[in-house]
């Protein structure tokens, strides 16, 4: 009963820290505060996520052999989730829609990437599902979260061969 209470407070932290934007009221973002931008995203993702019952075993995993980084990956009830997470500046007139920025490359790395993961970690048989968390920074807002359950569907299965 102490997970769910850690999950909800650590929640709460960050959503009242993102009260007014994951960042602050910038017209143009710089590479380095849009790389902040995104590590501040995760963050909110990965409490968000946690709040829901998500129980997280690697963040930012990178095979050090190959390209490709997994932003988040946790077990969902019995099924392990690889969840990538893309933060966008958004504005009152249009929304960013984060989620329509993962290119067929990225969905394909990100496979090759979660076939790593698995036989590195040596992870047990389980369904792997992708999911897709999609926050929009408003500026003096509250960031909005979407989360995309199975929204990329590789052929990808977790048995030995």
């Amino acid at each position: 009963m102490l997970l769910p209470l850690i999950a909800r407070l650590g929640f709460a932290y960050v959503h009242w820290s993102a009260r007014h934007g994951l960042l602050p009221n910038i017209p143009q973002l710089t590479k380095h505060q849009a790389l902040q931008l995104g590590a501040r995203g995760e963050t909110y993702a990965y409490w968000y996520l946690r709040r829901l019952g998500y129980i997280f075993i690697a963040r930012n995993y990178t095979p050090f052999y190959s390209k490709g980084e997994l932003d988040l990956v946790a077990y969902d009830g019995d099924t392990l989730v690889i969840v990538e997470v893309r933060t966008r500046r958004a504005s009152k007139d249009q929304p960013a829609s984060p989620e329509l920025s993962v290119s067929d490359a990225k969905h394909e790395l990100l496979v090759r990437t979660a076939h790593y993961f698995l036989a590195e970690r040596h992870v047990q048989p389980c369904p792997v599902r992708f999911d897709v968390v999609a926050i929009d920074d408003l500026p003096g807002q509250a960031p909005l979260v979407r989360l995309h359950k199975a929204a990329l569907s590789p052929q990808l299965s977790n048995s030995h061969s």
